[in-house]
């Protein structure tokens, strides 16, 4: 993406899979120099357009510098890149549990001040029992909380949710698509470990293994339940017992004009999750961590998007025809338009929406509050809090 310091103006490069720590800054003269390191092109050729983009003769210090700091960051596709990832990856699976690595920066790591702010911004559930399910933003809390406050306070209270375990669906931004990531391991905060019920989990894998990564990497780093498990431990304690799971996109049926279903993998997985649901019951509460429409230069368009103005007015509106068909609980309208035009307006949280209405056929569904976040003075995120019951 481009810097955002103006003292240090160029292109940002850095892995959002944190196999790499590294964030580079790339000066926007050498930007186009970049276009070489394609696996077709010649060190010859990089250094021609290097002679032509600063104008020097001499350009193999130049040359040796934007090839070794790439390297060492590991952003080629190398044997440096395969080893940081392999490390990585072991080392996710060597670990007892799955720690908050977005304390600190998303919200405090301190659990006194994570308390108090939770108090201020969110406090008490205050809805009924008739919930199935809440969807929530995984937006950064600053830039939702009158939206979070909307869907939390829409759990019931502690005392009508004793034994209730939360599963949660969250947006996998970095997963395989038409894949399911699982867990085992229990989701540390600074208010301490919510275990994973681990008979449940099993039970998904058992019920659709060619649906589902184990123990998938994508935990590591991914921000959609962890937020969702901090608002959880505030309302109900810091032991709440879960079952996280990331949603991977249904790509397959956004290109193939099919549904999603019509994957035998995923047909599995919907069908064992909904027998789950129905034997459960109001034993499982089922928490979605989801966001809509994403638009603006950060995502590949071509426009400065203002946050309830301009182009976001048109992006509005294409969001409540969504959100109208999940309210409704018709899968198939909300799907269709989600395959309208390729998910266009990329909602991330496409695939977990879709998991719920599959989960519960009957569903019915009512938003309680919408909102676009201006992510950047290009870019705009848009997520609501919606209720579920189950008829």
């Amino acid at each position: 993406m481009p810097s955002p310091d103006p003292a240090r103006p160029g292109l940002i490069i850095r892995d959002p899979y944190h196999y790499s720590d590294a964030t580079l800054v790339v000066p926007m003269p050498l930007v186009p120099a970049l276009d070489c390191f394609d696996g077709e092109h010649t060190s010859l050729d990089l250094r021609s357009d290097l002679v032509r983009l600063t104008g020097r003769i001499q350009v193999g210090d130049i040359e040796r510098n934007l090839h070794d700091s790439l390297d060492q960051a590991g952003f080629f596709e190398n044997e440096t890149a395969r080893r940081m990832r392999a490390e990585k990856e072991a080392e996710f699976e060597r670990d007892p549990v799955r720690p908050a690595i977005f304390a600190g920066t998303a919200y405090p790591e301190e659990r006194t001040e994570l308390s108090e702010l939770m108090q201020e911004r969110v406090g008490p559930a205050q809805g009924d029992g008739n919930m199935v399910a809440v969807a929530a933003p995984h937006a950064s809390p600053d830039g939702g909380w009158h939206t979070y406050r909307a869907a939390y306070q829409a759990l019931p209270p502690p005392e009508r949710a004793e034994n209730t375990i939360f599963v949660i669906l969250g947006t996998s931004h970095y997963g395989a698509p038409d894949r399911f990531g699982l867990t085992r391991k229990p989701y540390v905060t600074p208010y301490g470990s919510s275990p994973t019920e681990l008979s449940l989990v099993n039970e998904l894998i058992e019920g659709a293994p060619d649906a589902v990564r184990v123990e998938d990497y994508c935990h590591a780093v991914e921000h959609s339940i962890e937020f969702q498990v901090i608002f959880l431990q505030h309302l109900y304690g810091p032991s709440v017992p879960i079952v996280p799971i990331l949603c991977g996109p249904f790509v397959k049926s956004m290109y193939d004009k099919e549904m999603p279903e019509a994957n035998e993998h995923l047909h599995r997985f919907f069908d064992c999750a909904a027998n789950m649901a129905a034997r459960e019951g109001k034993r499982l509460f089922w928490v979605l961590g989801v966001d809509m429409a994403h638009i603006g230069r950060r995502y590949g368009d071509r426009l400065d998007a203002r946050a309830n103005a301009g182009e976001m007015l048109a992006v509005k509106d294409r969001d409540q025809q969504l959100i109208s068909q999940l309210s409704a609980g018709d899968a198939a309208a909300y799907w269709s338009l989600v395959q309208e035009h390729q998910n266009e307006l990329k909602w991330c949280g496409a695939s977990p929406f879709y998991t719920l209405l599959k989960v519960f056929p009957k569903i019915k569904g009512q938003l309680l509050d919408y909102n676009q976040w201006q992510i950047d003075p290009q870019s705009v995120v848009s997520f609501g809090a919606l209720r579920f019951e189950s008829a």
